[in-house]
């Protein structure tokens, strides 16, 4: 029996090999796969999560470079103050005022692009790179337009179109409005809702053509009107790509700069939070403060980016299910 039993357990015995060699080789063949990956996710790690690590620390230490001597432990003072302090909760209003009023001003635009767009007529592809010839424009360069080539109160096209309005009225004294000191926060918001508007017009126009035409053809041959397709038929249809526009032009425009810095500088009323930070960091040398609020950033486009991130994935749900 003993001689029996052994015999019976040996191969069960060296049936356990293979299947460990092969967990062993797959488990190779899959570092190896990921191999050529790891310089990039090192790469990754060096220049983003280090840096923000650091700010992270930095943000609980009351550091000015002027009183170096007191630097020390601040625990969450410096974040109180990126919530108390009239300037920074004012940058914390204005950004979140020009995003909402960028983000709903070049969805409105785009989509009306977009159903233009969708339409067949001679010149689709020329007019299609000409409206999406914006968003290929450096910002830096794209806000310079706006302040020298447009917004100009002595060369600017808008004050030369009021002048030669004026002038075929027989009017000697053409108004010459200066519109980044008085208007400034809504100049801001005309650069950036021109620079973002076709972002919004190419994800909405992705949207319409993959829109199921037999319905809309049905739909219009009961009897249905323009007006009822695009209500229960398109609307529906692009809220998620609404959504998805919405989020990612948010993600980008509550970190928006160059705008703020070249047409205003930040003055009359349109200093955001990135460039409070700015001011806060370079002029007043508070790197505690400074990083308190840069961490308040991150952590509002993190919470925006986790709902697009859940729209995406939505999104590509409902085309895998087709």
């Amino acid at each position: 029996m003993t001689t029996a039993t052994a015999r019976v357990s040996r191969p069960g015995h060296h049936a356990t090999k293979p299947s460990r060699d092969s967990r062993a080789r797959e488990r190779a063949l899959a570092w190896a796969r990921r191999a050529p990956l790891l310089p990039a996710l090192v790469f990754l790690i060096l220049v983003t999560q280090l840096p923000f690590v650091v700010t992270l620390i930095i943000s609980f230490m009351n550091w000015n470079s002027l009183s170096p001597d007191k630097t020390g432990f601040a625990g969450l003072e410096n974040y109180l103050t990126v919530l108390t302090d009239p300037d920074l909760r004012q940058a914390i209003l204005t950004t979140i005022l020009l995003t909402v009023s960028v983000v709903l001003a070049s969805l409105l635009i785009g989509l009306g692009l977009a159903l233009l767009l969708d339409k067949k007529f001679i010149g689709r592809g020329l007019a299609r790179t000409l409206l999406i010839a914006p968003f290929l424009v450096v910002p830096v360069a794209a806000a310079l337009i706006w302040k020298h080539a447009l917004l100009n109160t002595t060369y600017g096209l808008l004050n030369g179109i009021l002048t030669w309005i004026w002038s075929l009225f027989g009017s000697d004294t053409p108004p010459q409005p200066d519109f980044l000191s008085q208007a400034p926060l809504m100049a801001v918001i005309v650069s950036l809702v021109w620079q973002w508007t076709p972002f919004m017009m190419l994800i909405l126009l992705a949207g319409l053509q993959s829109r199921p035409m037999d319905t809309v053809e049905a739909a219009q041959m009961d009897g249905a009107t323009p007006w009822a397709v695009f209500r229960h038929l398109t609307l529906p249809h692009l809220r998620q790509y609404l959504e998805l526009g919405g989020l990612l032009g948010a993600i980008y425009i509550v970190q928006n700069f160059d705008a703020v810095f070249t047409l205003t500088s930040g003055g009359l009323g349109t200093a955001n939070l990135p460039y409070a930070i700015y001011q806060t960091f370079y002029f007043a040398n508070e790197y505690g403060l400074a990083s308190a609020a840069g961490v308040v950033v991150v952590i509002g486009t993190i919470i925006v980016a986790t709902f697009a991130l859940r729209t995406v994935f939505s999104l590509f749900k409902k085309e895998a299910a087709r």
